[in-house]
C-alpha cells in the first residue's frame, strides 16, 4: 500500500474485543459521527476466532456492518483495535549512539521484557523524545498470531486493514482531543471483562498496565453477595452504585475486593512510570472510561483511594451525531475505544 494510493480514504474504527466488536466513523474535521453500531460476542468463539481458524469473527463483522449499522460508513478502511491485553506497549530510555542500531536495541527491550519471544511479535517503535544524551522511545508489540487472525476477520469481512493498534493507544487519542490530554493522566479502562490501565504524558501512552477483572465482574460481585438475579445486580450497578444511600455499603463491601485489585494495579503502573519515565513530571488526573465508567461514584472512590483528582470522563461532548440517534447513555461509553480509532487523520498513518 501506498500513500499516493490510500491518502484520501476516510478511516473507520473497528474494535474487536473479547466481549464484542464496535464499528463508527468520523469525521473528524467537524466532529460528526457519520455511522456507528456495535455487537456482543461469545468470549469462548472470540478466543477460538483469535486463535485457531473459526470465522465466527469475520462472520459477525459482516453482519454488523449489514444489519447493525446507525448511519453509514464512508470507506472500507479501517483501523483495528486489538484487547490490550494481548499486547505489549512500554516506553524506554536509550543512549543517543545507539540510535543507528535502533532495531537490535529495541528488541534486546524486547527480550528483556516481554515475555514470548520477538520472533513470534510484530514489533513497532517510535522516538517520541530526544537530548543530546538521550532518546525516549515508545514500543508497541502483539503477537503476529492475534494480528493475523484479526486482519484476516476484516478482511474476510470486505474490508481494507490501514492500522492496528493496541485499544488504549485509541482510548488515548481521544482523550487527548477531548480531556485535558496534554497533562500527564493515568487512564483506567474498565471493560466488561478486563480493566486496561495506561499513562498518557505528551499525548502519547508510556506504560501501560492491565487486569482481568471489569464490570462484568462487579456485577457477579454484587449478585453473589446479596442475594440478586444478575438483572437485579447490574441494575444496582449503574443506579446506585458507590452513590450515598442505603444500599451503598453493601455494594461496595461486594465490589471492594475487585475494585481493591484495579487499585494495585493502578498503582503499580503508576510507580513505573514515576521511577522510571516521569523525569520529575507530575502526573495531574486520572480518567476512568470504557462501560465500567457508567457506575455512580466511581471517579470519588479512586480520588480517594490514589489520593489525585479522578473523574469519569466525557469526551462525547465533542462528538456530534447530527441526525443519528445517539447511543443510549447508558451504553454511550462503550464506544470509547471505536470513537479513538475512527478519529484518526487519515495522513497521519502515512507519516
Amino acid at each position: 500500500m501506498t500513500k499516493l494510493f490510500y491518502n484520501d480514504k476516510q478511516i473507520v474504527g473497528l474494535d474487536i474485543s473479547s466481549t464484542g466488536i464496535k464499528v463508527m466513523a468520523i469525521d473528524t474535521k467537524r466532529w460528526l459521527v457519520l455511522g456507528y453500531g456495535s455487537m456482543d460476542l461469545e468470549p469462548i468463539k472470540v478466543k477460538e476466532s483469535l486463535e485457531g481458524d473459526s470465522t465466527y469473527l469475520a462472520d459477525n463483522i459482516k453482519t454488523l456492518i449489514k444489519e447493525r449499522l446507525v448511519g453509514s460508513l464512508p470507506s472500507n478502511h479501517v483501523a483495528i483495535g486489538i484487547p490490550t491485553a494481548r499486547s505489549y506497549s512500554r516506553t524506554f530510555t536509550l543512549p543517543i549512539s545507539v540510535e543507528k542500531n535502533l532495531k537490535d536495541a529495541v528488541e534486546l527491550e524486547v527480550d528483556q521484557y516481554v515475555p514470548i519471544p520477538a520472533s513470534t511479535l510484530n514489533i513497532d517503535y517510535q522516538i517520541i523524545e530526544r537530548n543530546k544524551k538521550e532518546i525516549i522511545v515508545l514500543m508497541s508489540a502483539v503477537a503476529k498470531t492475534v494480528a493475523d487472525r484479526c486482519i484476516a476477520a476484516a478482511e474476510g469481512a470486505g474490508l481494507v486493514v490501514s492500522m492496528i493498534e493496541p485499544g488504549i493507544s485509541a482510548v488515548a487519542r481521544l482523550i487527548k482531543n477531548t480531556e485535558d490530554g496534554h497533562l500527564p493522566s493515568v487512564i483506567v479502562d474498565i471493560g466488561p471483562a478486563s480493566t486496561d490501565i495506561a499513562v498518557m504524558d505528551g499525548g502519547v501512552v508510556r506504560v501501560t498496565g492491565g487486569i482481568t477483572i471489569g464490570g462484568n465482574t462487579f456485577t457477579l460481585d454484587i449478585a453473589k453477595k446479596l442475594g440478586v438475579t444478575l438483572e437485579n445486580a447490574h441494575q444496582l450497578k449503574v443506579l446506585n452504585g458507590l452513590n450515598a444511600g442505603p444500599r451503598q455499603d453493601k455494594i461496595k463491601k461486594a465490589i471492594d475486593p475487585s475494585l481493591s485489585q484495579i487499585i494495585v494495579e493502578t498503582r503499580r503502573v503508576m510507580r513505573y512510570y514515576d521511577d522510571r519515565i516521569s523525569n520529575g513530571r507530575k502526573l495531574e488526573q486520572l480518567l476512568v472510561v470504557g462501560s465500567g465508567s457508567n457506575m455512580p461514584g466511581i471517579g470519588e472512590y479512586f480520588t480517594n483511594e490514589l489520593i489525585m483528582p479522578a473523574r469519569v470522563a466525557s469526551p462525547w461532548q465533542k462528538l456530534n451525531f447530527g441526525k443519528l440517534p445517539e447511543p443510549v447513555r447508558q451504553f454511550r461509553s462503550r464506544f470509547i475505544t471505536v470513537a479513538g480509532l475512527s478519529s484518526i487523520a487519515p495522513g497521519s498513518i502515512w507519516k
